[in-house]
């Protein structure tokens, strides 16, 4: 009897823990496996799932260059003044010492020694003429911003300052965020901040002048680019609807390449001065001076690889889903049966790999998807996001599609309309009928109306009952 007691205890604690797992999706959002195996009606195969290396920080990885070549300081040997006490000069700089040196790899060691060790530049000697400098980081690889881009200065945070990046390997470049005391006077632009932005002006770039204080703000250090705090505006506050958010990367292609670089590119444009007038007499206090560069982020592999290497001074990414190139971004030989495509993040959570197929497999009608978002194990050729369309070519013809019949794209029973649009039953919604319709109602697919079981879990109540109902069960037997 006990027996009986313990099983029913165990099933009770069982259901508890899939009703909390069904209301926590924890692998939401993951996409840290490529594929794994599993048993169809023709044995064991492979499920391909979409993929991504880890986020980690790049900054081990980069190659940093300074225009004008020479404006670190040192070379002469050069003695500085504290801006906030300009008859404190007792920091020395010389290139030729390793104790009094600031080189530029000063930037990216460990940091929290004692003291501080720092990249320098030449003081502003030269005035009234600028001290520029350019700052150059490169990967040589296309990365994916995952956190804030955060600089710590050493001296007092620059008065004007652009951070600008690049897609193409440094050929061009465009601008990231301004920063200024004064954005109306440096940029001719209105200041605003992060939190003005809304999703349909998140591409905006904006000046602000919340990192530009002078040296009466010296505890206040860091230059920031809010990446998490543009990511909240699909994910939420905390980042706990990463669904929302990686839905929006795989269907807007601009919002993507928002968050995409090949390198960056820091130009400080005139010193902290401290004041409103410079003093001309001790140009010594002027000068920049960075101690840590902070840039979080990943390979660019689209989707199409799980790890990143690091060989011969060149990142790499190790590709799957039969595709290869640093970026995954094409098929391997003999595998052009398919247009190489992107893969998606869609339907979460495992996404969709978009695999590329042997040239001598012939083009496979997939069977409709589930409900659930789940395809037929027995699919060869995966549906394909939206935003991925224009990459994939329709044979004989110039014309990309952005949904296809034969391929079922369409998710969910959806049928393809012309070409351009999904035509999605009644109880879906959405660009590939990806997600039930009830999800965007007030209450979601629980609510009132909605025609569907709620998802959450049993009430405490419920459960209560039920635990008692099972022990006055086993107190009868007894």
């Amino acid at each position: 009897m006990r027996f009986h007691f313990t099983l029913a205890l165990q099933a009770l604690w069982t259901a508890v823990c899939q009703a909390a797992m069904q209301h926590y999706p924890a692998a939401w959002g993951h996409y840290d496996v490529c594929k794994s195996q599993i048993y169809t009606d023709e044995g064991l195969t492979w499920d391909y799932m979409a993929c991504q290396p880890e986020a980690t920080d790049m900054t081990h990885y980069l190659k940093v260059t300074l225009d004008p070549p020479n404006i670190t300081c040192g070379d002469p040997p050069e003695t500085y003044c504290a801006l906030e006490n300009p008859y404190m000069c007792n920091n020395e700089c010389d290139a030729s010492t390793d104790e009094l040196a600031h080189p530029p790899e000063l930037m990216f060691d460990i940091e929290g020694r004692n003291p501080t060790t720092f990249w320098q530049s030449t003081s502003w000697k030269k005035y009234p003429k600028a001290l520029l400098v350019n700052l150059t980081l490169s990967w040589n690889k296309t990365i994916e911003l995952t956190d804030d881009i955060v600089l710590t200065f050493e001296s007092g945070r620059p008065e004007q300052m652009v951070l600008e990046k690049s897609l193409d390997y440094g050929r061009t470049w465009q601008p990231y965020q301004f920063y200024a005391t004064d954005c109306l006077d440096a940029f001719t632009m209105e200041p605003k901040t992060v939190q003005d932005l809304t999703q349909h002006t998140l591409l905006d770039i904006i000046c602000t002048e919340d990192y530009s204080r002078g040296y009466v703000w010296k505890n206040d250090k860091t230059v920031r680019f809010e990446i998490k705090e543009r990511f909240a505006l699909f994910a939420g506050p905390r980042l706990h609807n990463m669904a929302s958010l990686y839905g929006q990367l795989d269907t807007t292609k601009n919002l993507r390449d928002f968050f995409t670089i090949t390198d960056l590119r820091i130009r400080l444009l005139r010193p902290a001065t401290g004041a409103t007038m410079v003093d001309e007499t001790n140009l010594s206090r002027y000068f920049y001076a960075i101690s840590d560069i902070k840039v979080q982020g990943r390979c660019k592999c689209n989707l199409h690889a799980i790890s990143c290497v690091y060989d011969k001074d060149k990142l790499g990414c190790e590709c799957e889903h039969n595709t290869t190139g640093p970026d995954c971004g094409r098929c391997k030989r003999n595998y052009q049966g398919r247009a190489w495509s992107a893969g998606s993040y869609l339907p979460i959570p495992k996404g969709t790999a978009n695999i590329c197929i042997p040239n001598n497999i012939g083009p496979v009608i997939r069977p409709n998807v589930s409900s659930l978002g789940v395809a037929n194990r027995k699919e060869v050729s995966p549906q394909v996001a939206l935003s991925t369309a224009p990459s994939v070519h329709v044979a004989n013809s110039k014309r990309a599609r952005v949904c296809d019949n034969e391929l079922l794209r369409c998710q969910n029973g959806g049928v393809c309309v012309n070409n351009v649009r999904c035509n999605c039953p009644a109880t879906y919604s959405g660009l590939l009928c990806e997600k039930p319709r009830c999800s965007s109602e007030l209450g979601g697919c629980g609510g009132p109306g909605s025609g569907q079981a709620p998802l959450t879990p049993p009430s405490a109540l419920r459960l209560l009952l039920l635990l008692g109902s099972v022990l006055l069960g086993e107190a009868a037997v007894l």
